[in-house]
């Protein structure tokens, strides 16, 4: 098995307003770039399988990148990031869960990396939970679609207290799971 290349960054302080994308397979959904040009992040977060790096460079154009590879890169970005902030560290892994739950391993780095938050990909269901102690936030995936899941990214506040949404690609706007 390769081993898993780690990366420690600071984001900046003065930013309050994050995006988070995964799964964008290379063809986010036509709306997605404007709709996240419209929300004004002040950085993006993208949690693995980009496909075409093309994607990252489309939103850099909107705002500072912090992404990490999924099962389908072929990229040298790192398998894991740990970002510090003043208001909170997270990780972001690719495949983080099980169902609603954190894999034994994730739980584990993140506690070891002190992580109040992992951000994870993969499964394309948006989630917003807590397990063991960690929040747990999957954007749901911007890509093309997956069976009846919806196609959505994730906001993260920073300010004055930390919230995470999600915002439907198809209309901007905010996606909550049916009652």
């Amino acid at each position: 098995m390769a081993k898993l290349i780690r990366k420690q960054l600071a984001l900046p302080a003065e930013a309050k307003r994050l995006v988070v994308v995964a799964d964008t397979h290379s063809a986010p959904h036509a709306e997605t770039l404007r709709i996240i040009r419209d929300y004004k992040p002040d950085a993006i977060l993208h949690a693995g399988d980009i496909g075409d790096l093309a994607v990252i460079d489309e939103l850099a154009r909107i705002a500072q990148v912090f992404a990490i590879r999924g099962n389908i890169d072929k990229t040298e970005l790192p398998d894991v990031l740990v970002l510090d902030h003043p208001a909170l560290r997270m990780m972001i892994v690719h495949i983080g869960v099980y169902g609603p739950k954190l894999r034994a391993e994730v739980a584990k780095q993140a506690r070891d990396e002190q992580a109040r938050l992992v951000i994870c990909g993969h499964s394309h269901v948006p989630f917003i939970g807590v397990d063991r102690g960690i929040y747990v936030f999957n954007p749901g995936s911007c890509g093309p679609r997956r069976f009846q899941l919806p196609i959505v990214f994730g906001t993260l506040e920073l300010s004055p207290t930390i919230q995470l949404a999600h915002v439907d690609c198809e209309t901007g706007a905010r996606w909550q799971p049916p009652s």
